[in-house]
């Protein structure tokens, strides 16, 4: 299996950080797999692979894609993600050093790294004596053992091999001699990078720094990361205090999710790390991407991006009426640490409710849209997005119902069909408990295209997939083209969970056209009707962009979803 991200040889080296001889971090994305392991996330397929794309595009170094063999998901993610083109991005597999008493060339788990194809492989092992003899139920001797085969087997097959020593700020206050044994091992094996885990969490940022500046003196020719979690709510300083002392890799994940209470967020980290230690991880450019990234996973991955959230939250930079609205006029520094346009975040006064319109202007150009043109009331549009927002919208996934809305502003929106009505019937007749998988769908559809009505039933397993049955039966044959348009994903949400059952439901659908994906979102406080809203104008704007593509000879055209590029045939 042949990948075709970057090898760039600047990616492979690793170089010194802070006060050292260079300022490059290297960042190490873990959202694939310590993400997935959160309470309540799980990703499918197409998840995964909208995150790597947006991942690779901001510039992120190397994405965790997760166990190569754990289950079939993984399995499907490898084999996909090897025919992206990946413009910068490595993918990285993951796994544990090989079992006691085996050989590395023996041992199926190692075996499935490199059958996955993967340019990386990173592999966890022990580096606490009590872990060692206590849950691996094994000798310290036969630990160092399976860390330097491990190590040696790997890079004998042509790999980046990251090694993550496990549990390592708890197994060195309890025996700083053997964890210093365990890094030698993996070190003398050629590992190129060594991460040191604070698994637990609990470690505070002096002991990080203090115990990594000690073994890089021990080592200094050998590359170290961090990869910390967020029990002690000190990920993120911990982080930062592991590159002041040397390291040059950081692990984390997009927005801190993960286990108990998560990780580093990588996002915080990366600001911070460019904004405040001048060192450089995505670059300027990449950066002012930071907020959109940030939102965006959180939609795809259906944790939302609290308000609150360093540098991309909706409120970091929000400003209320008083001495904080009249001062931030005239002096913004005295309440903005640094300007919100670096991390692509705006400042908001909450009182008067000031949006950018520049930055609206920019986002409809993104899609193909011009809003500069004379006569266009974008004040009207902010306050219409304003509105639908506070209502339960959200754009951040949804591209395509964002142009909608623009082009219903400009006046150049021509719906291509009306709803006179539709019906849903869902039948169970048979109950089965939880793992009944008996129930059915039928939705009637009554449907007006110019002056022609069209009536049509479908069926489904579930009313989503009956009403886009029966739309597509009743419109096909005034528009063929829309046998190229494919649900590819559905997603439902309760903007305010605390609601309940009387929630307002949110529902964003992905939907592919051969040439890329787009995303639509539907709002209403019943789960149907919002389905249908997206439905239509996922339907509604794969026709305009067959339309537009059409109408230039068959290119793809500027519209794309996340700040990707817009994908050619090949590459769908």
């Amino acid at each position: 299996m042949y990948f075709k991200g970057s090898t760039d040889g600047a990616i492979l080296g690793m170089h010194k950080c802070y006060h050292f001889d260079m300022t490059r971090i290297f960042t190490y994305d873990s959202t694939l797999r310590d993400g997935e392991q959160a309470e309540g996330i799980s990703l499918s397929l197409e998840d995964k692979l909208l995150i790597v794309s947006c991942l690779d595009d901001f510039g992120i170094d190397f994405i965790e894609g997760g166990f190569p063999a754990s289950n079939p998901k993984d399995i499907a993610f490898f084999k996909a993600v090897s025919e992206m083109n990946l413009k910068h991005a490595q993918i990285a597999a993951f796994g544990n050093t090989c079992k006691k008493g085996i050989a590395p060339e023996e041992d199926k788990g190692l075996r499935d790294l490199l059958e996955s194809g993967a340019p990386v492989v990173t592999i966890v092992g022990k580096s606490w004596d009590e872990q060692v003899t206590r849950a691996l139920q094994t000798s310290l001797e036969e630990n160092l053992r399976m860390i330097r085969e491990s190590v040696a087997y790997l890079k004998s097959a042509g790999r980046r091999v990251v090694f993550d020593a496990e549990h390592f700020f708890d197994g060195y206050k309890a025996n700083r001699e053997y964890t210093l044994e365990c890094i030698r091992a993996a070190h003398e094996a050629g590992a190129d990078s060594i991460d040191l885990c604070e698994t637990n969490g609990g470690a505070l940022p002096f002991e990080v720094e203090e115990i990594i500046s000690d073994v890089v003196r021990q080592f200094p020719d050998q590359a170290f990361g961090i990869h910390c979690h967020n029990d002690s709510g000190c990920a993120v300083a911990n982080s930062l205090a592991a590159v002041r002392a040397g390291a040059t890799e950081v692990q984390g994940t997009m927005n801190g999710i993960g286990e108990r209470v998560g990780n580093t967020d990588l996002l915080t980290v990366i600001a911070d790390l460019e904004l405040k230690m001048d060192c450089d991880t995505v670059g300027a450019d990449n950066l002012k991407k930071l907020t959109e990234v940030s939102r965006y996973i959180g939609e795809v991955v259906g944790v939302s991006v609290s308000a609150h959230n360093p540098y991309s939250g909706r409120s970091a930079f929000a400003h209320k009426g008083g001495l904080h609205a009249s001062a931030i006029a005239r002096f913004p520094q005295a309440y903005e640490h640094v300007d919100p346009s670096l991390v692509g975040n705006n400042a908001r006064m909450v009182v008067s409710e000031l949006a950018g319109k520049a930055s609206l202007v920019q986002k409809a150009a993104s899609l193909g849209i011009d809003l500069s043109a004379e006569g266009v009331d974008i004040q009207a549009i902010l306050d219409d997005i304003k509105a639908r927002e506070a209502y339960g919208y959200t754009y951040e996934v949804a591209d395509a119902s964002l142009a909608l809305l623009f082009m219903r502003h400009l006046g150049t929106y021509t719906p291509a069909f009306t709803l006179e009505s539709f019906r849903v019937i869902v039948d169970d007749r048979e109950d089965t408990g939880a793992l009944a998988k008996d129930a059915f769908s039928e939705a009637t559809i009554k449907i007006h295209v110019g002056e022609s009505r069209y009536v049509a039933t479908g069926e489904g397993a579930g009313p989503v997939g009956a009403l886009d049955n029966a739309l597509r039966m009743a419109i096909t044959e005034s528009f063929p083209e829309i046998a190229d348009l494919e649900l590819v994903d559905y997603k439902v949400r309760l903007p305010d969970e605390s609601e309940g059952t009387d929630a307002v439901t949110r529902v964003t659908i992905t939907t592919s056209d051969g040439w890329g994906t787009y995303g639509t979102v539907g709002v209403s406080e019943n789960v149907i009707e919002a389905s249908w809203n997206a439905l239509v104008e996922s339907i509604e704007y794969g026709l305009i962009r067959q339309a537009e593509r059409a109408a230039r000879g068959g290119k793809a055209e500027i519209v794309s979803v996340g700040g990707k590029e817009p994908m050619t045939k090949g590459q769908a």
